[in-house]
């Protein structure tokens, strides 16, 4: 797979610059809102659905044994708490299916 480019929060916000004619305050403003948005649901223990594009959820991972790669030797890994993105439809179709 080849090297891609990052998608940056600056990247959005000049997107929404551009498209809306906003000042790059505003852009930022909404940029980091709407992600605020997500990290507090998710803090909350609240899903987030974004219809087409995709949901997020936190799923509680057990604690396990690991190997640690350098020495072999068997460690406990602890429990965690992890996100998980699901594709929605319309952007799977959009990625994958084409």
């Amino acid at each position: 797979m080849e090297a891609t480019e990052t998608l940056t929060k600056a990247d959005l916000s000049k997107h929404l610059m551009e498209n809306l004619d906003i000042p790059k305050k505003e852009a930022d403003i909404l940029v980091n809102t709407f992600l605020r948005s997500i990290v507090e649901s998710l803090h909350k223990g609240d899903g987030v659905e974004l219809r087409g594009f995709g949901s997020f959820r936190l799923r509680d991972r057990m604690a396990r044994q690991g190997r640690n790669p350098r020495s072999g030797q068997s460690i406990e890994v602890p429990p965690k708490r992890v996100v998980y993105f699901k594709l929605g439809k319309e952007l799977r179709s959009k990625l994958i299916d084409d």
